[in-house]
């Protein structure tokens, strides 16, 4: 038996269908990932390809049709919704594409807030704040309402809150989906930064750009894993993202 560390996250036969209007719509259809501690994984693909329906049973704001998930070894399957709560509050950190920050509460009080819903003291909570607004460029917007910022100071904003707890995952829906071309390489460089910090980082994306600020990229087709690929130029399955190895310095 292996002593290798288990995987921050092991998903095995994800699958998921939307139902609706028309028929059915399979958004996930069987998939396996692994993802080891430090690594920083693109998923990429065409809009409704089903990537960002994959983050969402990731992070359990979606339950999967079949398949089971692990989080550091430990299977998912029988977790409640309070339960994925509390685990989205201590280990696993979200992005979105539209921020999804609290209009009415102040930028302080939205980085704050899911420190202190895990329980972390005020004084220690607002430490934590202080210091990722330092570090992401908002020292002097504390006090700001999101509705006073450009989107991409949105978007530091809502890097800061998923990452105030200190999660050992984060999870990123196309965070710069919604931002323009320097709210975009802002965003790439701030990954990059906590990526090398020991960050472990899923992002979904359809921008090449950054895709190419990971160390493994996966492109997502009809609800598959079509290639998996490391940026060093030895693709662990497929080639065909080739164009995507090139864009990396």
């Amino acid at each position: 038996m292996s002593d290798s560390p288990a995987p921050v996250l092991h998903a095995v036969g994800l699958l998921k269908t939307h139902y609706g209007e028309g028929a059915p719509a399979h958004a996930v259809r069987g998939v396996d990932l692994c993802v080891r501690r430090g690594e920083f994984v693109a998923v990429t693909g065409p809009s409704g390809a089903g990537k960002s329906t994959l983050l969402h049973l990731l992070g359990g704001l979606q339950r999967p049709d079949g398949g089971s998930i692990r989080l550091d070894g430990v299977p998912t399957d029988s977790w409640s919704e309070a339960r994925w709560a509390v685990e989205r509050r201590k280990r696993i950190g979200i992005v979105f594409q539209f921020f999804n920050l609290v209009s009415n509460l102040s930028v302080a009080d939205n980085v704050e807030l899911p420190a202190l819903l895990a329980g972390v003291p005020p004084r220690q909570a607002r430490a934590g704040r202080e210091e990722l607004l330092a570090e992401l460029g908002l020292a002097g917007k504390e006090r700001s309402m999101p509705g006073e910022l450009s989107g991409g100071e949105q978007q530091r904003v809502a890097l800061a809150r998923a990452l105030v707890n200190h999660p050992p995952l984060l999870l990123a829906d196309e965070p710069a989906g919604s931002l323009d071309s320097k709210g975009t390489r802002e965003v790439m460089r701030l990954l990059s930064r906590f990526h090398r910090r020991g960050q472990t980082i899923v992002l979904v994306t359809h921008d090449a750009r950054l895709a190419s600020a990971a160390d493994r990229v996966i492109s997502f087709f009809d609800g598959r894993i079509a290639d998996d690929a490391v940026l060093d130029g030895r693709p662990t399955r497929g080639t065909g993202i080739s164009g995507v190895l090139e864009l990396k310095d």
